[in-house]
């Protein structure tokens, strides 16, 4: 039961770090951020750009799908201009999960206490990036913790199960990691998880990456939660979300050992092969929708013609 209690400290732990780090990333910008998302989404290509840095400089692409869908619901922008963002939020997203195969062990533990020097200067902005950084080493701690209970988390039967399970069956994986993604609200999460167990050997790079795929569909919960009474063109925004990453999914889904075999070309490292793996399908499916965004609109208007 200690292993389940620090798994759950853990994932609470990275959670909170996700926030902090947002928070404190988004607090150096202020409102100019949402302006800019205004602004600079008048045509597709811009849209697109504009997501992808956004959602990189936030570390989420959740965020920038509720300011998205928050846009769209008071007539910022429109419905058909939100999907290039969508689109580019999709790629932003898995720097995250980059920045988590740095090697930075020895480093965790001076970058909190720094962090936590700089969060009480006077200076807003010099404190806002100390909640950044601290939220940035927290996620490499919690990272750590997940790799260290890989192990002792096999010996439940439960998790034995789940593990066995996810490794049998791509489907269960897919499935297994949209739920867990659409309950903490992070598919980073799911990934850094899954990058904790396989650098255990508890899980194969293969299941990592059909974990990965299910927590592309998972993260359309909260753009979904977000349009909810916000009216239709809203709504339609965060179906967009949803069919994006499903079609993105069912793409790739009799290629995930391709997709391995890709990543793998790149570095032997499995973890590393994961975070690659994310980008590789997300800008693959961005760029594939990119040029065809008005029959995108019509498929969706079409769908949800009620």
């Amino acid at each position: 039961m200690r292993e389940i209690f620090l798994f759950t400290i853990y994932i609470m732990l990275f959670l909170f770090a996700m926030a902090i780090l947002r928070n404190g990333l988004f607090n150096l910008t202020g409102e100019r951020l949402t302006n800019k998302l205004q602004s600079l989404t008048n045509t597709s290509v811009k849209g697109f750009f504009t997501g992808m840095f956004f959602t990189a400089l936030l570390q989420s692409s959740s965020a920038v799908m509720v300011m998205t869908v928050g846009l769209v619901s008071v007539g910022g922008i429109t419905f058909q201009q939100s999907i290039g963002i969508i689109l580019g939020s999709n790629i932003g997203t898995t720097v995250t999960a980059e920045f988590m195969t740095f090697s930075i062990d020895q480093w965790i533990l001076p970058g909190i206490i720094l962090s936590l020097l700089i969060i009480i200067s006077r200076n807003h902005i010099i404190r806002h990036l100390g909640f950044a950084l601290l939220g940035l080493f927290l996620i490499f701690f919690a990272i750590e913790g997940f790799k260290s209970l890989s192990q002792p988390l096999a010996t439940y039967d439960f998790f034995s199960s789940i593990l066995q399970s996810i490794e049998n069956h791509n489907l269960y994986a897919i499935f297994i990691g949209a739920c867990v993604t659409g309950i903490i609200h992070s598919s980073t999460a799911t990934i850094g998880i899954a990058m904790g167990f396989i650098a255990g050997d508890q899980l194969s790079i293969t299941a990592g990456i059909a974990l990965m795929l299910g927590s592309n569909i998972g993260t359309c919960v909260t753009g979904y939660i977000a349009s909810l009474g916000a009216g239709r063109e809203a709504r339609l925004t965060a179906y967009a979300h949803i069919w994006l990453n499903i079609l993105g999914v069912l793409l790739f889904y009799p290629f995930i050992e391709e997709l391995r075999m890709a990543a793998a070309y790149f570095t032997a490292d499995e973890q590393v092969q994961l975070a690659h793996a994310s980008v590789i399908f997300n800008v693959i499916c961005s760029l594939l929708v990119l040029p065809f965004i008005h029959m995108f609109t019509q498929f969706i208007l079409f769908i949800h013609r009620k």
